[in-house]
């Protein structure tokens, strides 16, 4: 007579126990999935903000070495990196120092309804009075 000790197999895996750790197996892929997905995103991310910094730092260097006192006011030009479409928007604005003035330089990507990725900001002496 067969006792109910003698009908498991002793050399495998009941279908209960395979189902459990498919379930575990299955939940941590996803989990990784995810955390790849969020990494490649931030990755992107990171990538367009260090592109703006280059776009913003380029015009504020340009100022500072040719010795430009630019005009009150803003405008805009284009100062895309690479394959990113990037807008610069200059304001100069006054300070409380008539002989310095407030250079802000804002950089959007166009592609993302002109979302601002940066802003930097200068001071910027009148060169005819700094000798």
């Amino acid at each position: 007579m067969r006792t109910a000790r003698s009908l498991r197999s002793p050399h495998g895996f009941t279908l209960l126990e395979v189902l459990v750790a498919l379930v575990i197996v299955g939940t941590a892929l996803g989990a990784s999935l995810r955390a790849v997905g969020s990494l490649t995103q931030n990755s992107s991310g990171l990538r367009a903000s260090m592109m703006a910094t280059w776009s913003a730092e380029n015009r504020l260097s340009m100022i500072r070495l040719t010795r430009e006192y630019p005009g009150f006011g803003k405008r805009s030009f284009d100062c895309t990196q690479g394959d990113l479409k990037l807008v610069c928007e200059e304001e100069v604005l006054a300070t409380p120092n008539p002989f310095f003035r407030r250079v802000e330089v804002s950089v959007l990507e166009t592609d993302n309804n002109q979302r601002r990725l940066i802003k930097l900001a200068q001071i910027v002496p009148d060169p005819r009075r700094t000798k």
